[in-house]
C-alpha cells in the first residue's frame, strides 16, 4: 500500500470499477510540492513522490473550475529514490498539514530551492539571479508555536484533511511545540461545545493563548485568553488572538538577523516596514537606524505593537493599507521592507513603490511565484538583486520563505 492509504481511497470516492493506475517516472517538482509525470500526451501533477521514482499512481479524472483536470496520488513505489524515508507521524497519509514527511530533511531544502529558482526561470530580469542554499530550521519537528484544529464527534480534536475534507483525530501533532499538544491531550473529547479550536503558545515564555473560551466544568485549564506573550529579538511581544505572528520563532530571528546584517545600516536611515503586522521586523531594526515607519491594516496588530514598542521612540505606526498609505509618506525612504502575505504586493503598491524609489529595498516572501512576479517588475524598472537568501520556515512542507534585498 502507498503513502496516501487513506486519502487513496476516499480522494473522489471513486468506485472499485472506476479505478484507474498508471506506471510513471516522476519528474521535476512543482510549486506545490507534488511532482510532474507525463500519462499519454498529457503533462500531470503526483502527489506523494520525489523526482526520479518510478511508481504506480492512482489517477484521478474530474471536472474543476469547468476544466478537466488529470491528477494523481501514488499507490506504490516500484523504484525508490535515495531520499526516501519513513515519515514519523503516525496520522501522514490520512492528515494533510504535513506534504513531505516521507522525503529526508536535506533534500527537503534542495527541493525547495529549486521550486524558487523555477519560479525565478519564468521571467527573462531573474533567469541568471544567484539563490543562497536555503537555511535549514533548526528543528525539524515541534516547531510551530499555532495550531487550528477541527472538532467533531463530541468533542475529538483534530484536522480535516484539505483533500478529502474527512476529519482525523489527532492526539499529538509532531510539527507542534510540545505545549500545544500537552493541551491537545488535557482538551481532547471536552470540547464538543465548538466546532473549532486555536492554541497559541509562547516558545520562550509560559503564556498560552486557547480560543474560544470553554465552559465544560472538566477542563482544567484557562482558555478563552484575549492574547499571550512572546520574547522575540530581545523584546517581549503581545500577540492577541487576531493578530499574524511567525509560527518558527528561531526562523523569524534569523531572518532579523540576516535583513540586519545584510544592509550594513550606518544608523541614519528612515525605514518603512510595510505589512508590518505586530512590528517583528519595525521594532528588532528600530535601534539600527533613524526612523522607522510601519504600515499595518490590523488595528489588533497596531496595539500589539504598540504594547512592544516599550521605550523606543522612533517608530511611527500607520493604520491601512499599505497600497493606500505608502503614497502619504512625505519622508525619503532608505529602505523599504515588503512582507506581504502569500498572494504578494497589490499592483497600485508596487506603482508607489516605484514613484517613491527608496534606495534599498527587502522583500520577504512566502510564495516564490507571487514574488518572482512582483520582482520582475520591480527589475524592469531599475532595481538590482543583490541578494537572495531562501529559510526553511516550515519543515516537512513545501512551503518556504524567501528574502530578497535590491538596490537602484
Amino acid at each position: 500500500m502507498g503513502i496516501n492509504k487513506i486519502i487513496m481511497n476516499d480522494t473522489l470516492r471513486q468506485n472499485d470499477s472506476e479505478k484507474e493506475y498508471a506506471i510513471l517516472r516522476l519528474g521535476r517538482i512543482t510549486r506545490l510540492g507534488d511532482c510532474e509525470a507525463v500519462l499519454g500526451k498529457e503533462n500531470i501533477r503526483i502527489f506523494g513522490g520525489i523526482p526520479g521514482e518510478l511508481v504506480k499512481a492512482r489517477i484521478y479524472r474530474y471536472r474543476k473550475n469547468k476544466e478537466n483536470v488529470i491528477s494523481g496520488i501514488v499507490d506504490q513505489i516500484i523504484e525508490p529514490s535515495p531520499y526516501r524515508i519513513v515519515a514519523e507521524c503516525i496520522y501522514f497519509g490520512s492528515c494533510s498539514g504535513c506534504q513531505w514527511q516521507y522525503i529526508d530533511y536535506r533534500y527537503q531544502l534542495e527541493l525547495k530551492k529549486q521550486i524558487i529558482l523555477d519560479a525565478f526561470q519564468a521571467y527573462e530580469f531573474l533567469k541568471n539571479t544567484n539563490i543562497n542554499n536555503v537555511i535549514a530550521s533548526k528543528k525539524e519537528f515541534n516547531y510551530r508555536n499555532h495550531a487550528r484544529f477541527s472538532v467533531r464527534f463530541e468533542g475529538q480534536i483534530g484536522f480535516s484533511n484539505r483533500i478529502t475534507r474527512r476529519f482525523i483525530k489527532v492526539d499529538e501533532c509532531l510539527i507542534m511545540d510540545d505545549k500545544i499538544n500537552k493541551t491537545v491531550s488535557l482538551l481532547q473529547n471536552k470540547v464538543s461545545e465548538t466546532t473549532s479550536m486555536s492554541v497559541r503558545v509562547g516558545v520562550n515564555t509560559d503564556n498560552i493563548l486557547i480560543q474560544p473560551k470553554l465552559t465544560n466544568s472538566n477542563i482544567v485549564i484557562d482558555t478563552g485568553q484575549k492574547f499571550y506573550t512572546e520574547k522575540f529579538y530581545g523584546k517581549e511581544f503581545r500577540i492577541a488572538s487576531p493578530s499574524f505572528f511567525q509560527v518558527n520563532i528561531a526562523q523569524a530571528e534569523k531572518m532579523v538577523e540576516i535583513i540586519k546584517s545584510s544592509l550594513n545600516l550606518s544608523g541614519s536611515e528612515t525605514l518603512v516596514d510595510a505589512y508590518s503586522g505586530v512590528g517583528t521586523f519595525a521594532i528588532s531594526l528600530a535601534s539600527s537606524v533613524g526612523k522607522v515607519i510601519a504600515i499595518e491594516e490590523s488595528a489588533s496588530a497596531i496595539n500589539d505593537a504598540e504594547f512592544a514598542i516599550g521605550d523606543i521612540d522612533n517608530i511611527e505606526f500607520i493604520l491601512g493599507k499599505t497600497e493606500n498609505m505608502l503614497s502619504s509618506i512625505s519622508d525619503d525612504i532608505d529602505i523599504l521592507i515588503l512582507d506581504p502575505s502569500r498572494k504578494g504586493c497589490h499592483p497600485d503598491t508596487i506603482e508607489v513603490v516605484l514613484e517613491k524609489s527608496p534606495k534599498k529595498i527587502v522583500y520577504v516572501s512566502c510564495d516564490p511565484v507571487t514574488l518572482a512576479r512582483d520582482l520582475n517588475m520591480l527589475l524592469s524598472e531599475g532595481y538590482s538583486i543583490t541578494y537572495v537568501q531562501p529559510l526553511d520556515m516550515f519543515p516537512q512542507t513545501y512551503h518556504v520563505e524567501v528574502i530578497v534585498i535590491m538596490d537602484r
